[in-house]
This record gives C-alpha cells, sequence and structure tokens, in this order.
C-alpha cells in the first residue's frame, strides 16, 4: 500500500495551490457564511481532483519513463523504476486515479471536469512526445499550472482575469526552466542519457532562461498590481508593496536551484524555510491588502506615515 501512495507523488500534490488562487483574489473568503464554506468546500474539492488527475498522469509518465528513472540517483526509488510495483498494477492504478477525478470534477462543475480532461490529454501527449523537444517542454508545464489556476476559477465560479493566466505562465515557466537546471546541477555529464532534452540545455543558457522568466514574472506581477481594473476590483493598488516578497522569493528560488542543492521547485518549496516564511508571509500580505476595504480597514492612512 505504501510503495501505491508513494507513486501517486502526494508531495507533488502542492502543486495544485494555484487552484486556490481564484479563491482569495476572486474575495470568496469574506461574505455570507453559507457563500463562503460553499466557495472553499468547491475550491477543496477542486484540489483534490486536480490531485488525483496529476497522480494519474505521474504514474503514466513513471510507466513510460521506468528505464530511463533508474539511472536517476532519486528517481530509481520510485515504485515502478524500482520494481516494487508492477507495470499493469500501475496502469491499473493510473486509470482508477483519472476515472474517480473525471467524475468528482463533473460532480463540481462540467467546464471544471471539461479542463481536468484537457489537462490529462496535454500531459499525455507531454509524456509521449513534448518533454523531448527542448523549451517547449517547459512551456507545456507551464500551461498545465494555467490550467490548475483557470479551474480554480471556474469552479469557484468567478472571473477569469487574463493576469492570472499571465502571471501563471510567467511564473510557471520560471519553475519549469528552474527543474531543468537542478536536473542538469545534479546529474552533471550524466544528464542527457537520463533525459534527451537535457543534452540541448546548457548551465549558462539555463541561467540565461531564468533571468528573463524571472524578470518577466515580477514585472506580470507588478503590471497586475498597478492595473485599472485592479483598483476597480479591490479598491487598491497597495499589491505593489508586497514586490520585495515577490523578489525574495524568486531570488532565493533561482539562487538555490542553480546551485543544485535541491532536485527540484517541489523540494525547495517543501523543506526551505526561510522561502516558506517569505512566501506565507507574501499570502497573508495579500489577503491583508485584498480584504482591507471589504472589512472597513482603510491602509492609506497607514502608507502616508
Amino acid at each position: 500500500m505504501k510503495d501505491y501512495l508513494l507513486m501517486m507523488r502526494p508531495s507533488h500534490w502542492s502543486k495544485n495551490i494555484f487552484v486556490f488562487a481564484a479563491l482569495i483574489f476572486g474575495k470568496n473568503l469574506l461574505g455570507p457564511i453559507d457563500e463562503v464554506l460553499l466557495a472553499v468546500g468547491s475550491a477543496v474539492g477542486g484540489f483534490f481532483c486536480f490531485s488525483l488527475a496529476a497522480s494519474a498522469v505521474y504514474i503514466f509518465n513513471d510507466i513510460i519513463d521506468r528505464e530511463a528513472d533508474r539511472l536517476h540517483p532519486e528517481k530509481s526509488q520510485r515504485p515502478i523504476a524500482a520494481g516494487a510495483v508492477t507495470v499493469p498494477c500501475a496502469a491499473a492504478m493510473s486509470i482508477v486515479c483519472a476515472i474517480v477525478s473525471v467524475i468528482g470534477s463533473f460532480m463540481l462543475a462540467n467546464s471544471f471536469a471539461i479542463i481536468i480532461l484537457m489537462y490529462i490529454g496535454m500531459m499525455i501527449l507531454y509524456s509521449l512526445l513534448f518533454k523531448r523537444m527542448m523549451i517547449l517542454d517547459c512551456v507545456v508545464i507551464s500551461l498545465g499550472f494555467c490550467l490548475r489556476a483557470i479551474a480554480g476559477a471556474v469552479v469557484v465560479g468567478v472571473f477569469i482575469s487574463p493576469w492570472l493566466i499571465i502571471c501563471t505562465f510567467a511564473l510557471c515557466l520560471f519553475l519549469g526552466f528552474g527543474k531543468r537546471r537542478s536536473e542538469i546541477a545534479q546529474l552533471r555529464e550524466d544528464s542527457e542519457s537520463f533525459r534527451r532534452t537535457l543534452g540541448g540545455y546548457t548551465p549558462e543558457l539555463l541561467a540565461h532562461m531564468l533571468d528573463v522568466t524571472s524578470g518577466l514574472a515580477i514585472v506580470c506581477f507588478l503590471l497586475y498590481a498597478a492595473d485599472d481594473r485592479t483598483l476597480r476590483v479591490f479598491g487598491t493598488n497597495n499589491l505593489v508593496y508586497t514586490t520585495p516578497l515577490v523578489l525574495y522569493c524568486v531570488f532565493r528560488f533561482s539562487a538555490l536551484i542553480q546551485k543544485g542543492k535541491f532536485s527540484g521547485p517541489v523540494q525547495l518549496i517543501l523543506r526551505d524555510r526561510a522561502f516558506q516564511i517569505a512566501f506565507v508571509v507574501w499570502v497573508l500580505s495579500c489577503v491583508g491588502i485584498i480584504y482591507a476595504n471589504k472589512l472597513g480597514i482603510s491602509l492609506g492612512a497607514i502608507w502616508a506615515y
């Protein structure tokens, strides 16, 4: 049973927190208690449906990559690569996760189920084709995160802001190139034998890509924070004052990934305490700024000092 749970990669479910973005930025955390509970419950349900869909894809990917995974110092310990779970059993588990995810998503919203199906289809193509195409591999991964953010807005029933998609894509493209950089840092001369596309990447090229995408992500956040629609919706542009926290998180992630201290974004996010503290403070700051007007609190006087 433990091997089947590990095969689902529950630690990677943390990627699905993007589903909750619309819950926060859609101002659904305050209001009539029944509406708040409905919104939170829908978001939590969406999170678990997307997590099961992701697990189905992870298992499918591990089946496809089982030979290559045996060459990796960490991935060789995965149940399928290690031989702890047979391919037929793994395939059956993948199908079960996908079916439960799709059925659960249909119970939440038909449009949400369509997004889940789009995600599963796209990631199957990624495992079979796109992961072997340099740059496009990271672009497809980023699109997968965009679908998570869109799904969160759909399941909660709020407007899908273009900025939600743009910021998510830019940030996740940065994370995707960061993962490639960490793989090269860990595997060194064996990187190409594990993943063919890594032969096309170089530490210098990835450092440049990380610089470009990190700058793009930060600029997109600043444009969103200063946008007129943000002012109309939240009654303030004070989100710009959280920029130092955004900069710290982005730069710390880039520094630690390029040093090869973590095998990927998930490991860094779950293990680096400084990053965790900064991220939590940023989230709480955003919540405070977004909901201040709704609570009748004016922050204008504070900034005046």
